[in-house]
């Protein structure tokens, strides 16, 4: 009787356990309906959107937001940036975390000058800016922060153009309830 109880209690334990790691339905749906209007916002342009369990990630690559080796938001931009807002608009209780990256190359004399002494400094600048863009147009300022990655997490090498040019990256991320 002992040993029975155990296992039952044992069961219990693991299965409240694997329930607590899935992704509940009304967030699947929020996440599911994020992801549909973010897909057709989006047709056409450098953004890529992926559903990831209890997350949806929208990368978008650094030139649409940013001159070469700058941090100040140009009118493309803030075109592509203000598409996100009514989906993002639409949360009151998910988490919005936008990550910049930048590729490995050290940082110029030109943004020495400015104050930038590292990637990790542009990134960061990146990430705050994105983030001010989408403040001033609505999103809820305890939903949101900003992290600069600097040259951490590359998705490609940076060994050439083309993968230097994949690590520049703005990542928006949508984590949390789904509402």
């Amino acid at each position: 009787m002992f040993k029975r109880r155990q296992f039952l209690v044992a069961t219990a334990v693991v299965s409240a356990g694997l329930l607590a790691g899935c992704v509940s339905q009304q967030k699947y749906n929020s996440l599911q309906q994020a992801y549909n209007q973010l897909q057709a916002a989006y047709q056409g342009d450098e953004v890529e959107i992926k559903q990831l369990q209890g997350e949806l990630k929208v990368t978008i690559k650094d030139k649409i937001l940013f001159p070469e080796g700058g941090y100040r938001l140009n009118a493309k931009a803030e075109q592509t940036l203000a598409k996100m807002v009514p989906t993002l608009g639409g949360f009151k209780d998910t988490k919005i975390v936008v990550r910049g990256f930048t590729d490995n190359v050290p940082i110029g004399p030109e943004l020495r000058r400015q104050g930038i002494a590292t990637n990790l400094d542009l990134s960061s600048r990146r990430a705050d800016n994105v983030v001010d863009f989408l403040l001033k147009k609505g999103v809820s300022p305890t939903l949101i922060s900003a992290q600069g990655m600097g040259e951490t997490d590359p998705v490609a090498p940076n060994t050439t153009p083309e993968g230097r040019a994949q690590n520049r990256r703005i990542e928006v991320t949508l984590v949390g309830p789904g509402t």
